[in-house]
């Protein structure tokens, strides 16, 4: 019974989550497996990863054969890694310190890319957010800035200012007359028809 450490696809449309599962290799994708490994969160970024390192070793070492996917899953996680030094302590090339030494100092490296990369993420995402509240709070000042009252300087009064404000005046009377005299006139042709 050839076994295969693969993906089992569950969530619902549009939005995967895995198990990273050892199953038979002639059952289907989603049907009977033997041991649950771990779970695969492909919509987080970074991606999220729960994985059973030993238990992968084990099924490694008995002979599972991963799948493309899930070799990459288990060489993020280290299971691969594990699984190479647990070979070199068998042949006799590591002591099971050194081995488990090499590990977790390689552990510790990923772990340490990792969280540089969501702090990385959440500093971009906060620069953004500031960035648009900039943004918007240019934008309602322009607004605010629009729709406020225009008010007019009023000019001191010079010479030249009290003339062309006599004429302008003068002219208005001057309409307002010629409006009432045409008023008249037209007041006075009504009657005549009458």
């Amino acid at each position: 019974m050839p076994v295969k450490i693969r993906l089992q696809r569950h969530g619902k449309k549009g939005k995967p989550y895995y198990w990273i599962v050892a199953a038979d290799s002639r059952a289907k994708r989603d049907g009977k497996y033997l041991e649950k490994l771990g779970a695969y969160n492909p919509n987080t970024n970074p991606a999220t990863i729960e994985l059973d390192v030993d238990g992968a070793v084990q099924w490694l070492q008995n002979g599972a054969q991963p799948t493309d996917t899930a070799k990459a899953i288990l060489s993020y996680k280290g299971a691969m890694l594990k699984n190479h030094l647990a070979g070199g302590v068998r042949k006799g090339a590591l002591t099971e310190e050194q081995a488990e030494e090499k590990f977790n100092a390689w552990l510790e490296e990923k772990l340490a890319k990792v969280q540089a990369k969501a702090e990385g993420l959440s500093k971009a995402d906060a620069d953004a957010k500031a960035k648009a509240l900039e943004a918007e709070k240019a934008v309602n000042e322009a607004r605010i800035a629009a729709a406020a009252p225009v008010v007019e300087e009023e000019t001191p009064e010079t010479p030249e200012n009290v003339d062309a404000t006599e004429e302008v005046e003068a002219l208005e009377e001057a309409a307002e007359e010629g409006a009432a005299a045409a008023d008249s006139e037209v007041a006075e042709a009504k009657k005549e028809e009458e």
